[in-house]
């Protein structure tokens, strides 16, 4: 197949582009930074990807990259944690998915021919947060930052549906691999730092990157899939039950908790990443029988840190 992919040197990005180049799939990349683009997938190694210079925000010579694929997959987006939600932050974030998602959009419209599926990043931000409630696709959106952030950036990809395009809305959890959230924790847990986040009570609901983007891979070649559709996988945890699991994958102590007042102190707003949380599962995915690799949080350290 031909696949135009948006955000592919982020952390996900770079996984699921290495993965359909092993497939055989031709990938067109969008990058915003093409000389980035081109340093991590070198022409010598990645023969079937194409790189193309574009700017999220308006349409341009870029959009003829889009007639002519089977499929697009929108992974952009700035990132949400670990700074604080200045209005200007805020802004950006929205800006970042909404904003190049809209634009994306208008691109497929233009395209003499359509791809057959849009693929479009969301977030489990959508179903905003919760100590007792289970949330699966079918559930309501919450009314927070980030929930609104949610729900506006899918309704920005709504219109391809109109256009005869598949949309899947794939509404991710916190991804687990080197990299990312791991190598956010990983010095202060091998120091000997580690400990719960504020009460550790605030859901976890994770999944390994591996079986992340076998999961896009499934929702591109299965056509039953549309609508939202949740990366997360079977087995949410507590923050605490995350942290002593992560501990003992490193043999570390984990008795130090960092108090929610030092973060919110420290981030603000944005702090809420951390402290608050939601039990998210992946009810699309069982039911079309997709096989998660790593379904417990055990068994997707382990193998991080193998």
């Amino acid at each position: 197949m031909k696949i135009v992919v948006t955000g592919a040197t982020g952390f996900v990005g770079i996984k699921l582009v290495e993965r359909l180049h092993a497939l055989g799939d031709r990938i067109v990349v969008l990058a915003r930074n093409p000389q980035k683009a081109n340093r991590q997938f070198p022409q010598e190694f990645f023969p079937n990807v194409e790189i193309i210079g574009y700017n999220p925000l308006s349409l341009g010579d870029w959009t003829t990259a889009i007639s002519g694929s089977e499929a697009v997959i929108n992974l952009a987006g700035e990132p949400l944690a670990g700074v604080r939600w200045t209005d200007q932050r805020k802004q950006e974030i929205r800006d970042s998915r909404i904003l190049t998602t809209k634009i994306l959009v208008e691109a497929i419209a233009k395209a003499d021919v359509k791809p057959q599926v849009l693929i479009s990043g969301s977030a489990i931000g959508y179903y905003g947060s919760s100590l007792d409630k289970t949330f699966d696709e079918y559930s309501y959106a919450g009314n927070d930052f980030l929930a609104n952030v949610c729900k506006d950036w899918e309704a920005a990809a709504e219109p391809v549906t109109g256009l005869g395009v598949r949309l899947v809305k794939l509404r991710t959890g916190i991804v687990l691999g080197i990299g990312g959230a791991i190598a956010k924790m990983l010095p202060i847990f091998q120091v000997g730092g580690g400990g719960k986040i504020g009460t550790g009570k605030q859901w976890f609901s994770w999944i390994h990157r591996d079986d992340l983007v076998e999961l896009i891979i499934f929702a591109l070649t299965n056509a039953q899939v549309t609508g939202a559709f949740n990366g997360t996988a079977p087995q949410p945890v507590n923050n605490t039950d995350f942290t002593i699991a992560f501990a003992k994958t490193l043999k570390r102590p984990a008795f130090l908790p960092v108090p929610a007042a030092a973060l919110v102190l420290l981030f603000g707003e944005s702090a809420t990443v951390l402290l608050d949380g939601q039990r998210v599962l992946p009810h699309k995915a069982e039911i079309n029988q997709f096989k998660f690799k790593y379904p417990d949080i055990n068994s997707a350290l382990v193998q991080i840190f193998a």
